[in-house]
């Protein structure tokens, strides 16, 4: 029993595990008490980070009313594993109330109290430990958009969980031009500021909210351009998309996402499927880094699709039934939606494989086609909440 014991508590334990993915280690954790100490500190899960490779798990999916003051609360969680794997809908239950999403940064969420509400909150959580910590909501106002910015490789995990947030508001001048003010959180002081950057801009932001890569956040808007804001410089800028939709004899559809470190931009319209990623943020030089014809697609997938380019081709106003609209990308895999189903598109495959992820009946879907979709990947950063989930182990 001693060399048991031994064995448990040597160095060698430590380093085996922290080779192993989080999701093993999930369910590693409840083995013993010593197993889940192990695995539970900061020092383990740093050098877990290091030893293993970041990967998408999978995306939370989330529809909202877009003319009306009440929020959906039921919250879902497509995974990437298609096979075998089911749609969850328990993503956040271990936080004191129901919640929107709002953004999704290495492992951990952002999430803020459903409206209405009587005491606004921000909840950071990561719901692979269910852990959460609270933090205040000042003049909240349910339109406005939060981000959140954190980067467990420039800011060291072992004595603290430090992170960012960045709240975008539009406001008009007396000329009625609109323009973007930032407010920023800090995890270290426990305060918001309002930054002195403006940005002028006359476009709503919409899909694909606050996506945070090498320190700067970029939002689609609804203009042909995405805002970014340089997190530690605090300046901000508007970035042309690689093709002007007006191009289009169609309304084509969009999304942002990022992939090895970089911003892509995933366009859908009659004339197929385009993904470009941003070579250079000062000369806007977009590089086209795969390209499908909706014939390809039909002809490779026949048993997804039928009459793909005709039904896109048609779509010449704003359609609830979009044949084929990009919800979220990362890490080369495109989740889109094609009439009543979800699928999985993973363009750096050989094959270009596409999966069918769920039906929008899964979803518990509301019919309403304004969805936030976050990419998420399991991760055992913790947020030290006096209320974590106690070790109960099998």
């Amino acid at each position: 029993m001693k060399k048991v014991s031994r064995f448990v508590n040597s160095d060698i334990l430590f380093d085996v595990l922290s080779r192993i993915p989080v999701k093993a280690l999930l369910g590693l954790k409840c083995i013993c008490r010593v197993w889940h100490r192990i695995i539970s500190s900061r020092s383990f899960i740093k050098a877990q980070m290091e030893n293993t490779e970041h990967v998408l798990t999978g995306f939370i999916y989330q529809e909202k009313f877009e003319f009306c003051n009440e929020d959906i609360e039921i919250v879902s969680y497509i995974p990437v594993e298609t096979r075998g794997a089911k749609v969850g809908h328990m993503v956040f239950n271990f936080l004191p109330e129901d919640v929107v999403i709002l953004a999704s940064c290495n492992g951990l969420v952002c999430c803020g109290s459903c409206f209405p509400f009587q005491e606004p909150t921000l909840y950071i959580c990561n719901p692979s430990i269910k852990e959460w910590i609270k933090v205040e909501w000042p003049s909240h106002h349910r339109i406005e958009n939060v981000a959140l910015a954190f980067d467990p490789s420039k800011d060291s995990i072992d004595i603290s969980t430090k992170f960012k947030l960045v709240r975008v508001k539009q406001d008009e001048n007396r000329d009625e031009r609109l323009y973007l003010t930032f407010e920023l959180y800090s995890s270290e002081t426990g305060a918001w500021r309002k930054s002195n950057e403006i940005c002028q801009c006359n476009n709503n932001l919409i899909k694909n909210k606050g996506i945070y890569i090498e320190g700067v956040l970029h939002w689609l808007t609804d203009g042909d351009q995405v805002l970014t804001f340089d997190v530690e410089k605090e300046l901000s800028w508007l970035i042309s998309v690689p093709i002007p939709t007006l191009e289009f004899r169609t309304i084509p559809e969009a999304c942002i996402g990022e992939s090895e470190g970089k911003l892509h931009y995933v366009l859908v319209s009659e004339e197929g499927l385009h993904v470009w990623y941003l070579e250079d943020y000062y000369e806007f030089k977009w590089t086209l880094k795969h390209y499908k014809s909706l014939e390809e697609i039909e002809g490779e997938y026949p048993r997804f699709f039928l009459n793909l380019k005709n039904r896109v081709s048609q779509r010449v106003s704003v359609d609830t039934n979009s044949w084929m609209n990009p919800l979220g990308f990362k890490d080369g895999v495109l989740l889109m939606k094609v009439r009543a189903h979800i699928y999985m598109y993973d363009i750096n495959n050989n094959n270009n494989k596409m999966t069918q992820a769920c039906s929008i009946e899964d979803l518990n879907s509301k019919c309403t086609w304004c969805p936030t979709i976050l990419p998420h990947s399991l991760s055992l950063i913790p947020l030290n909440h006096g209320d974590k989930v106690p070790f109960t182990p099998y």
